[in-house]
């Protein structure tokens, strides 16, 4: 005799009641369900449109293995795709103004719907890093970048690997917790130059 079978699921504060006589939905079912229970749940307001919920593959497949261990070849081709994405400033330089990128490493504003968009845009790196030792609140989810460059040489290739970062952070650690600043329209080509050389310049205080 064929019994039927219920499976709740609650994603974002929402039960989802999933009913089958035959067999339980596949976690791909489920995720779309989901998906359109996130979706239906968001209204757009301002500048927080509602593509801001539209994954790209990269965040897709991340979102997958959420709270697993992905597989090298995983990781491998997330990290490919990512690295041939970011855009590398024409004129070849890396490096703009490090006082600019102390104002945007310690700005939060920009991209929520409450803030102008005609308003600054910050990078909230202070959220996630230690920047520089007089600091005295600073997340912990990335590491310290205190003297960043003094640590690793101030030469062409840091300032690359630091710009590249800065630009697209899955390009370099797949499934990153850091935003994908320049890929993402977060910062402009001239905004992750700026921060880029808050980690680089000599005379910067993250190297003091």
């Amino acid at each position: 005799m064929k019994t039927c079978i219920s499976v709740a699921t609650l994603t974002v504060g929402s039960a989802l009641l999933l009913s089958g006589c035959a067999s339980p939905p596949s976690d791909a079912e489920i995720n779309a369900r989901a998906t359109q229970v996130l979706k239906a749940s968001f209204v757009a307001r301002g500048q927080a449109g509602l593509d801001r919920l539209d994954q790209d593959e990269t965040q897709k497949t991340c979102t997958t293995y959420a709270g697993k261990v992905p597989g090298k070849d995983v990781t491998d081709r997330i990290e490919k795709v990512n690295f041939e994405s970011i855009k590398w400033p024409a004129d070849g330089k890396y490096l703009g103004n490090w006082q600019n990128g102390e104002k945007i490493a310690q700005e939060g504003r920009g991209k929520q719907f409450s803030d102008d968009p005609a308003g600054p845009v910050g990078g909230n790196c202070y959220a996630c890093h230690q920047l520089a030792p007089q600091e005295v609140s600073f997340g912990t989810i990335g590491p310290s970048l205190y003297q960043f460059a003094k640590l690793r040489g101030y030469g062409p290739d840091i300032q690359k690997y630091a710009y590249g970062k800065v630009w697209n952070a899955d390009a370099y650690s797949a499934c990153s917790n850091m935003p994908r600043f320049g890929h993402s329209g977060i910062l402009s080509e001239a905004q992750v130059k700026d921060v880029t050389a808050l980690l680089m310049d000599p005379n910067s205080p993250v190297n003091k």
